[in-house]
């Protein structure tokens, strides 16, 4: 970060985060300043990558996709270039919507969203299972959401 954030820099980050939809003006009501200096501020944001974009929060349900699983992966280490290999691998499979690097009991933790489970099931047997660089999966199958936010926590106080 190029320059530190103020309280109204991080007054927008909050409100931006709850509603991308906000208008200019609502927000600068809300922070206190006028419009200009509003987008202003929010065009820095952006400029320095702090707000790198905006996006729908859709609910996977109500369009079809009734699975979300989380599956720790562990690479077989002895295979060349087995974590860059795998991650190529992971970003063309669009049902694998987040991957991290972990610590602990595998090497990554990949989220998977798919229609029912017999998607889940040809996903795993016939794209998963094929990557040569995974050496062992664990699936953990989500019963329901109980929380689901997309807000960080920061404070500005």
């Amino acid at each position: 970060m190029s320059e530190k954030l103020d309280k109204i820099d991080l007054k927008i980050l909050e409100i931006l985060q709850a509603n991308s939809k906000i208008t200019n003006l609502d927000l600068s009501k809300k922070i206190g300043l006028s419009p200009a200096p509003t987008l202003e501020r929010v065009k820095k944001l952006e400029q320095q990558k702090i707000i790198s974009s905006y996006h729908a929060h859709i609910d996977p349900i109500k369009i079809g996709l009734n699975v979300k699983t989380f599956v720790l992966v562990s690479l077989a280490w002895h295979k060349e270039n087995a974590m860059k290999k795998f991650i190529a691998e992971v970003e063309k499979i669009d049902e694998i919507t987040e991957c991290y690097i972990i610590t602990g009991e595998g090497d990554m933790l990949i989220k998977i969203v798919c229609r029912d489970i017999p998607a889940y099931e040809q996903l795993m047997f016939k794209t998963l299972s094929q990557i040569e660089e995974i050496e062992r999966l664990k699936t953990l199958v989500t019963l329901s959401t109980v929380k689901d936010s997309k807000v960080l926590p920061f404070k500005y106080d």
